[in-house]
């Protein structure tokens, strides 16, 4: 199976500098996909400009490796393509529009080679000569097949690997499918066909975003009060950058954890099938409806990054993962069909109905799954409550 791993690396002054140039130089390539593409469509009554034609309007213009090159012009294609896709389902996303000044630097296939721990980044063939390639240090490099790496920037250089570890997809032989139903108090509610369920606290999570909020709340007061570009001011930035990049890794690994419990909990139940309520959106054009700290709570809700990692670590055990619309699944009774919302722990409907309410949302979500609508599935048999240490 495909990994990936962000590692540091050891490299002399010049290699250094060199690496930044490759990220500058991939910065005015994305610049130059934009205003190519901008020109071509006036040109030619709106039309997009198809990937061979970009690329070989930016080919031998660049001092970087063709597949370099080749890569910023996919990610630019790739990010139209999406965004095209996502006005198609109604979503007000934009087209890829800004100006870079520095822009990840990718090599692939043949343009690099692994000696040791030592890495080669090819350059490629600038006017008819080689470049001399740039040598960095790997101590944490992969014992595997490494696909691509790419140059990134948190707080300082490093490099990002995809790897093929060697791993194949295991073979499920369980019977069960789950209704998950993710949210920001309670990050994972499952329920399976066997009535068991689970609940995955996201207390964790909200503390790492409580702390980082009031902390860099904190620090931009104080860099109101500074002239921008001051000494002062470049201590707090360097402070916030700080905050920012310990943050991210504290809730990757939260949210690692809390996804590998919900895989352990899956295997225990001979759960063959996952399906998860469609949350996208939830965020949009209900500004005016909600107060500040409840925007805030949902801006902070990481909810597609716990899609991914469930994916990838569900798919590796052989369950499928599949994604549902999960309109009124919580709302609704299963029982009589009256809807109301709520704002308690607990769901109570008037015809005697009660269940705790995210147990209750993925109830919904299997049922509406496995029949179409939402129906009683009998009593809950067991609820397992978990938190990350």
């Amino acid at each position: 199976m495909i990994r990936c791993i962000k590692t540091s690396f050891h490299a002399s002054k010049s290699n250094l500098d060199r690496l930044f140039q490759c990220n500058r130089i991939s910065a005015e390539i994305w610049n130059e996909c934009l205003k190519i593409a901008k020109y071509y469509s006036l040109y030619n009554d709106g039309k997009w400009i198809g990937k061979s034609q970009l690329q070989s309007e930016l080919k031998n213009r660049f001092p970087l490796h063709s597949q370099s090159v080749q890569a910023v012009c996919h990610k630019y294609l790739f990010s139209r393509d999406s965004a095209k896709q996502a006005k198609n389902q109604g979503l007000n996303n934009k087209y890829p529009y800004k100006i870079k000044k520095f822009f990840n630097t990718k090599w692939v296939d043949k343009a690099f080679k692994v000696v040791g721990h030592t890495v080669e980044l090819s350059l490629g063939v600038r006017n008819g000569k080689r470049q001399q390639p740039i040598r960095i240090t790997v101590p944490n490099l992969p014992h595997a097949e490494i696909k691509e790496i790419e140059l990134v920037f948190d707080r300082k250089l490093m490099i990002s690997m995809s790897y093929d570890d060697g791993n194949i997809a295991k073979e499920n032989t369980g019977t069960q499918t789950a209704g998950v139903d993710l949210g920001e108090i309670h990050t994972i509610t499952a329920t399976t066909t066997s009535g068991n369920s689970i609940m995955v606290t996201g207390r964790k999570v909200r503390s790492i975003h409580r702390m980082r909020n009031k902390k860099l709340a904190e620090i931009q007061r104080l860099m109101s009060k500074c002239q921008k570009g001051s000494r002062q001011w470049k201590k707090y930035y360097r402070a916030k950058r700080y905050i920012l990049s310990k943050s991210e890794r504290q809730l990757r690994d939260t949210i690692h954890k809390t996804t590998r419990l919900f895989v352990q909990w899956c295997t225990e139940n001979e759960v063959k099938e996952v399906v998860i309520g469609q949350v996208e959106g939830v965020q949009r054009n209900t500004k005016k409806k909600r107060k500040k700290t409840v925007n805030q709570k949902v801006s902070n809700w990481s909810f597609g990054k716990i899609q991914r990692q469930l994916r990838y670590k569900l798919e590796e055990y052989g369950t499928s993962v599949k994604t549902i619309d999960e309109s009124y699944t919580s709302q609704q009774c299963p029982c009589c069909g009256r809807r109301k919302k709520i704002s308690t722990r607990n769901y109570k409907c008037s015809c005697g109905y009660k269940e705790h309410r995210d147990v209750h949302g993925s109830k919904g979500i299997l049922s509406k799954y496995l029949y179409g609508d939402i129906r009683y599935l009998g009593e809950t048999q067991e609820v397992k409550y978990l938190r990350i240490a």
